[in-house]
């Protein structure tokens, strides 16, 4: 069983993790609306949505992912939700976790074993069931998108002081302790 960090840093990460994954209502189109609109972050006609990176549109995997698409945030969330796990999980785990339906976590795992990124173990407890592991593909992205993140917090720490910064990480855990899983 691995322990919690206390660093504010993987704190604030953990949150944030957690608070992402608990998405609210979806439209009927599938999309979120991130920032309010009722039409999401694309605009009304489904322009000027996904990714940027310094400002501008971000196509394509992440740097730590090699070869071909990728998939989207929520494949990350189902891969870091297996690596924060203490042990295998079910799909109907990964869906609380990632913060989807179980049928759309079905095929996030049935796309991921595809990948090659996590492989189905029989349930010890239930043989009529599986369980979901991370392969070591699928561990090293969760290092490469973990040490990014990381960064990216760390990086906007910079003006905080310590104090804050472990007020920042209390309040953060509590608020995604708190928050609704549906």
């Amino acid at each position: 069983m691995a322990t919690e960090s206390t660093d504010p840093v993987d704190v604030i990460a953990a949150a944030l993790s957690r608070l992402r994954g608990r998405r609210g209502p979806r439209t009927p189109w599938g999309e979120g609306s991130d920032d309010g609109a009722p039409w999401g972050r694309g605009g009304p006609h489904g322009h000027g949505g996904g990714p940027r990176v310094h400002g501008m549109p971000h196509h394509g995997p992440p740097p730590w992912v090699a070869g071909a698409r990728f998939g989207g945030p929520a494949r990350l969330r189902l891969l870091d939700a297996l690596a924060a796990a203490s042990a295998p999980l079910s799909v109907g785990e990964i869906a609380e976790a990632v913060g989807v339906d179980q049928p759309r976590a079905s095929r996030l795992v049935q796309q991921s074993v595809e990948m090659g990124l996590v492989r189905r173990e029989a349930d010890p407890d239930d043989a009529r069931r599986t369980r979901i592991v991370l392969t070591d593909d699928g561990s090293k992205i969760v290092r490469g998108f973990r040490g990014d993140r990381r960064e990216t917090i760390a990086g906007a720490l910079t003006s905080f002081t310590e104090d804050e910064c472990a007020e920042l990480a209390r309040l953060l855990a509590k608020l995604a302790e708190a928050w609704p899983r549906s």
